[in-house]
């Protein structure tokens, strides 16, 4: 018997140390081929191949869905009922499964109340600390609490022998009573209410969803509070104060029992309740046309009620504790020694370190999470973990160096290398050389994309994928040249005076025509400069991460407008009309109404998604699948690549120039891989940011701003990029990058550099200039590291 399996003593290891490996067999999950692998556990595996390789659907789809669906299993079907149901992954074994702990990069809630502090439980923590040692003390930890409001009741108690006495309660809140805790008022403009010519029957209305058609026009006609038939304008005082902010009213209209209820409230309600960042376009412009948001005038913005902002330590209110940096707030924190509350201090402190340590040290805690980029908001995730005493646990990363300078990402390598030493396996998707290295195992899939991809090309060390010979082997060693010569500048638009969240009275000339790329460290005021004073502008096209509203009946072709083109040639060809080549249209399938699968409610279990029998998953009736075009049916198009599909509407029968022109795009950006029917909910941040950038590419708009583009690529698809931005550039477009990837910095024509740190740290233009001028002067930490990047 070899030493390795033996014990010091000489003995066989125990049956319960023989299971070092997480076994996959079989993996079918979206484009995996039948993947068979072993992983080890408590290392640290790193993910890479191309985008749409299947590296998501292995880890996400398969290893971590079913690990979360056995743990949801274990509870009873009561509380089952209140968690989401989880299907079993195609796949035929899984074995030495950990529980698995996602930390993903979906932004964080969209709730208006919810702030970086309510998100990391610190605000709590902070609201006990001020209840206890806050002068003059007002009560408990609610008391400082913007969600929770002052309420006060009276009324008749039973005592002893039946005698009734009133009696009086009050429950402080901390929730500012003019904002109702969310540190801002709306005023709304009417007019972008409803047009006051015309009367409600005839339109008035131009709020979304709200036409006379429905309910809505059900309730305003026999409401009785107002003429329907009158125009606006015409309205007396009552009447247009009843239509606008009349309270819940109780009415009858055609035997039924509603409530009517004025204009604004109910948008407040329906609309204002949500983050602006996370609606609808089309309700994100009304509310941004209509809504007015100003800091509240009795909080100032804070959210908290006067005696909540009354109440000090060191005389610190807890809003000036949340409005702190960071960083100055743990130092802050541990310059309280009080042994009352000495754990609730330690506790604190080492929360509020362990932000500083994963580079979040410039949040504040006021911060509304809504407005966290996807690789900030993944770190804040991070932060419950880092202390947690849990081991043997599988905790599963999604790119964690997105968003990260070069400097930050040596400081999440360690952060990984801390949980996987402490006991843990890691699982981590990447795209990053510097992250990469790191690996003890890496998983390479590929080749290909898509239906080319799902096969697992290569498993081993660092070292052994170098010399692989595969896509990622090929291209990890890549290093992009300095250009030898940059265009010249055609104008400049100028930026003065910008004080958006830390910038410091920023001025910047951002030269037109040209490639500019704006970095720094993570929080040096990147976005808040070019979103802040450039985004918004007119001629200025915005193309960011945030995700694509849509059902699981969107796919590529429906978003980017591609299927209207496509339902037209179908139409011309066979003599019927465009609806019927739509799964949302007259074309459906009646079983499954176009959705091409039947799902299955089980109450508390898993719903069940089968393929519809009738269709056999194609969407369409058995007649519209007659209909062809190019030797193609309606269901066989939708499940072409772009690249092929770019082929079939580009020459011959199917030429559709229209068609052709839109996969162009998709192609172009780098999405040659995507079949045109696949669901929008499936695509990854990169994949969103890059579909938009698509349609945006026959825009007029003469100025481009994209954020961070290379997240989610490849290794070999940034040269890709890169031509793609020289291409806009070159067609007479002036493109602006927010970047931390040096090959993107490399090809730059301009480099804005923001630092020199973050937060209040950062806020300042570091440099200006050609990349040449950058590496030679090393002035900044992107100088220092562009500068061992080139010449590596």
């Amino acid at each position: 018997m070899t030493t390795s399996t033996t014990t010091s003593a000489g003995q066989a290891p125990h049956a319960a140390d023989r299971h070092d490996l997480i076994r996959v067999r079989g993996a079918r999950e979206n484009n995996l081929k039948d993947v068979s692998i072993e992983l080890p556990k408590r290392r640290l595996t790193v993910f890479t191949g191309v985008s749409g390789s299947g590296k998501s659907s292995l880890v996400f789809g398969t290893i971590a869905a079913e690990s979360q669906r056995m743990i949801n299993e274990t509870y009873s079907a009561f509380v089952q009922g209140f968690m989401p149901n989880l299907a079993r992954p195609e796949v035929d074994l899984l074995e030495g499964l950990t529980t698995a702990i996602i930390v993903d990069q979906e932004r964080m809630g969209a709730n208006s109340r919810s702030t970086v502090g309510t998100a990391t439980d610190v605000n709590a923590m902070l609201r006990i600390l001020f209840s206890r040692l806050g002068d003059p003390h007002i009560g408990p930890p609610n008391a400082f609490s913007f969600n929770v409001p002052s309420v006060r009741g009276s009324g008749a108690v039973t005592v002893g022998e039946g005698a009734a006495v009133t009696r009086t309660f009050t429950q402080l809140g901390g929730m500012c009573p003019r904002c109702e805790g969310r540190g801002q008022v709306t005023d709304f403009n009417l007019a972008a209410l409803y047009d006051d010519t015309k009367s409600l029957n005839e339109g008035a209305l131009t709020i979304p969803g709200y036409s006379m058609d429905g309910w809505y026009g059900r309730i305003f006609s026999g409401c009785g509070f107002f003429d329907p038939d009158k125009p606006i304008r015409e309205f007396t005082e009552q009447e247009l104060d009843d239509l606008l902010r009349k309270e819940p009213t109780k009415i009858k209209i055609e035997g039924i029992n509603l409530t009517y209820e004025g204009l604004i409230p109910k948008i407040q309600k329906s609309f204002l309740a949500k983050d602006v960042d996370a609606m609808q376009p089309h309700i994100r412009a009304f509310v941004e046309r209509a809504v007015v948001f100003t800091a509240c005038p009795e909080c100032d913005g804070t959210r908290l009620a006067e005696p909540a902002r009354s109440s000090r330590i060191r005389g610190v209110n807890i809003a000036e504790a949340c409005a702190m940096q960071i960083s100055d707030l743990a130092a802050w924190v541990r310059s309280l020694d009080e042994p009352s509350v000495a754990p609730l201090l330690t506790s604190l402190g080492e929360t509020l370190d362990s932000f500083v340590d994963i580079g979040l040290g410039y949040l504040s805690l006021d911060r509304p999470s809504g407005t966290l980029s996807g690789g900030e908001a993944q770190r804040t995730k991070m932060i419950r973990h880092l202390g947690s005493s849990l081991t043997d646990v599988t905790y599963v990363f999604d790119e964690p160096t997105i968003g990260l300078h070069p400097h930050d990402i040596q400081r999440m390598n360690e952060l990984l290398l801390q949980l996987r030493d402490k006991g843990n396996t890691v699982l981590v998707v990447e795209h990053k050389p510097e992250a990469i290295a790191i690996a003890d195992h890496v998983v390479d899939l590929g080749p290909g994309a898509g239906s080319a991809g799902g096969e697992v090309v290569f498993e081993g060390t660092v070292d052994q994928l170098r010399s692989s010979g595969t896509l990622t082997g090929r291209h990890l060693d890549d290093r992009a040249r300095l250009k030898d010569h940059v265009r010249s500048p055609s104008g400049t638009l100028e930026i003065r005076g910008a004080a958006t969240n830390n910038l410091q009275e920023v001025d910047v000339d951002v030269p037109l025509g040209v490639l500019v790329v704006v970095t720094g460290v993570a929080g040096s005021g990147k976005s808040s400069l070019i979103h802040g004073s450039l985004s918004g502008r007119e001629d200025v096209v915005t193309v960011d991460q945030t995700a694509i509203r849509g059902s699981r009946r969107s796919n590529p072709a429906t978003y980017t407008g591609l299927l209207d083109p496509i339902r037209k040639a179908f139409a011309k060809a066979n003599g019927v009309k465009p609806a019927l080549f739509s799964a949302n249209s007259e074309g459906a399938c009646p079983t499954c109404n176009g959705a091409g699968v039947i799902y299955t409610d089980l109450g508390p279990m898993a719903t069940v998604t089968s393929t519809c029998d009738d269709c056999e998953g194609r969407r369409f009736q058995a007649s519209v699948l007659e209909y062809r075009l190019g030797g193609r049916d309606i269901s066989e198009v939708l499940a072409m690549p772009v690249t092929e599909a770019e082929a079939y509407f580009g020459e011959g029968e199917a030429r559709t120039p229209a068609a052709h022109r839109i996969l162009t795009h998709l192609r172009d950006v780098g999405l040659g891989y995507l079949s045109l029917g696949q669901p929008l909910t499936t695509l990854s941040g990169g994949e969103r940011q890059r579909l938009k950038l698509a349609m945006h590419m026959a825009d007029k708009g003469g100025v481009y701003v994209l954020d961070e583009p290379t997240t989610g690529l490849h290794l070999a698809d940034v040269e890709q990029l890169l031509g793609l931005l020289d291409r806009l550039v070159d067609s007479g477009k002036s493109v602006v990058v927010i970047e931390h990837h040096q090959a993107v910095m490399a090809h730059a024509d301009w480099i804005i550099d923001l630092g020199p740190g973050a937060g209040h740290d950062g806020g300042r233009v570091v440099f200006q200039g050609t990349p040449a001028d950058l590496v030679a002067s090393r002035a900044t930490l992107t100088g220092e590291h562009l500068a061992a990047y080139v010449a590596s």
